[in-house]
């Protein structure tokens, strides 16, 4: 029987829709006060590469977080050591919570 983990992961959605409407909202601005639509233009590319960016992080942190001790013993091995980095490196802790909390939104 395979157990799922009750960790939370990111529940990104939220996030990703507020940082949408920011870009939108700046578009429209421009274009009614400067009738410039450069970003209005911009809007799909720069949604995406947001949307693109938290699912990458949450495949990766919901990956490491399942099923701690993994059958396959190269797999195990390399989660711990996954998590034992994450737990030591001042720079990764910083890179998993600017990602867990939402990325920059310019």
């Amino acid at each position: 029987m395979r157990r799922t983990s009750c960790l939370p992961r990111g529940a990104k959605g939220l996030n990703l829709a507020a940082a949408d409407v920011r870009v939108l909202a700046r578009g429209l601005i421009e274009f009614y006060r400067s009738r410039s639509s450069t970003l209005l233009d911009e809007y799909s590319a720069r949604a995406l590469s947001r949307v693109w960016k938290a699912t990458r992080f949450s495949w990766w942190f919901t990956t490491l977080m399942q099923q701690v001790f993994r059958p396959n013993p190269f797999a195990q091995r390399l989660q711990l050591a996954e998590l034992e980095y994450l737990s030591r490196s001042t720079a990764a802790s910083r890179t998993v919570a600017e990602n867990y909390v939402g990325l920059s939104l310019d």
